[in-house]
């Protein structure tokens, strides 16, 4: 998967702060595909913005 330079990446921390819960939550979330995952070349998660924030619309609507 060829990633834009313009695209914004998130670490597990940074979602996890968005959404209120533990990053092991996030990585959870990724394994389920609930969110994708990308894996950097040293085995690193990262999230896209766009994914993270369309979750969070889906999420707010919910409650």
């Amino acid at each position: 998967m060829e990633i834009p330079t313009h695209t914004i990446l998130l670490t597990p921390s940074e979602v996890a702060g968005l959404f209120s819960v533990d990053p092991k939550t996030v990585t959870r979330w990724s394994q389920k595909g609930k969110l994708h995952c990308i894996k950097t070349v040293g085995g690193h998660r990262r999230y896209l913005l766009d994914e993270v924030q369309a979750l969070l619309e889906v999420l707010k609507h919910k409650h």
